[in-house]
């Protein structure tokens, strides 16, 4: 039987009442988030479903958020249908995501992941406070028109780069804020849209070199296997390797771009056509259809 993938959402997915209907009606997901609770000693549902909503947007609390919902919509899923596990061949998850399809796959425990997902939130906060920056996307432009775009932008001295290469006509930027501005004039002026993102700073990109730094300490005192189906990488668009590979990977995705639109063809090339979107929002699902029209999605919500 044909095997399909599951994709797992990143930050911005995440929303004030998420897991609320999901947890009173399953208690599979209800248990998820007491395991959460006690790991990470607050009461994440509470946030998740009461807010407000500056709390749950912020870096250090949307991402365990975002991880843990994942993981509930996927216990109630299961149950109705354990194919979903059972005969899953590939997993994947847009930057946090990427953690989330780890965990899934067997190559991080629950615990451990959340523990991971906790600290790199906190990191990736802690340096975006550090210095100014913020990130937007640029639509209706392809890569090579927003890369000139960037470099031109950067001259000044403030660096601007691509940091998401979510889909045709869909790209993130992320810099210094007087970097990201230029770009978003430039852009506009070439027959581009622009959305700034409701963002910390400057994710994937040197801004966050910090976060690496205090992330990789955390990824070497964490057990890591080799996953039991394949994951793939943000930062190189392929198929994760051994778990030494695994840890150095994750550590550079906080300062790398995220080459998604590579990876979901890579999974498409491996012959699956059919995916899951599991947990908040369904960013991806949308994404797919940019990449291959052909390609069915079905989403399983938080």
């Amino acid at each position: 039987m044909e095997g399909h993938a599951l994709l797992f959402p990143g930050q911005g997915a995440q929303y004030v009442g998420m897991a609320k209907d999901l947890t009173n009606r399953s208690t599979g997901a209800e248990k998820i988030f007491s395991q959460a609770a006690e790991i990470l000693g607050y009461d994440l549902l509470k946030v998740c479903v009461e807010g407000p909503a500056e709390k749950l947007n912020s870096t250090e609390l949307s991402q365990p958020a975002i991880f843990v919902a994942s993981f509930a919509a996927l216990e109630e899923a299961k149950l109705a249908n354990p194919g979903i596990v059972d005969q899953c061949s590939a997993t994947a998850g847009l930057s946090l995501g990427e953690y989330t399809a780890l965990v899934f796959a067997g190559a991080i425990s629950f615990a451990d992941g959340l523990r991971l997902v906790a600290e790199r939130g906190k990191a990736m906060q802690e340096a975006a406070e550090a210095a100014p920056s913020t990130m937007a996307s640029i639509l209706l432009l392809e890569k090579d028109k927003v890369q000139e775009l960037c470099a031109q932008a950067s001259l000044a001295g403030p660096k601007v780069t691509i940091a998401n290469h979510l889909c045709p006509g869909n790209l993130v930027v992320s810099g210094a804020v007087p970097a990201v501005e230029e770009t978003e004039k430039l852009a506009q002026a070439s027959g581009g849209k622009t959305i700034r993102l409701s963002v910390a700073g400057a994710f994937h990109t040197q801004f966050m070199q910090p976060a690496q730094e205090r992330l990789g300490k955390a990824l070497e005192q964490t057990e890591i296997r080799s996953p039991r189906i394949p994951v793939w990488s943000n930062v190189t668009g392929k198929k994760h390797g051994n778990p030494a590979q695994i840890r150095e990977l994750l550590s550079r995705q906080v300062v790398e771009p995220v080459l998604w639109d590579q990876l979901v063809q890579d999974i498409l090339g491996e012959n699956v056509a059919t995916f899951y979107e599991v947990g908040p929002g369904k960013v991806l699902a949308g994404l797919l259809k940019r990449i291959n029209r052909k390609a069915s999605c079905q989403v399983i919500p938080a």
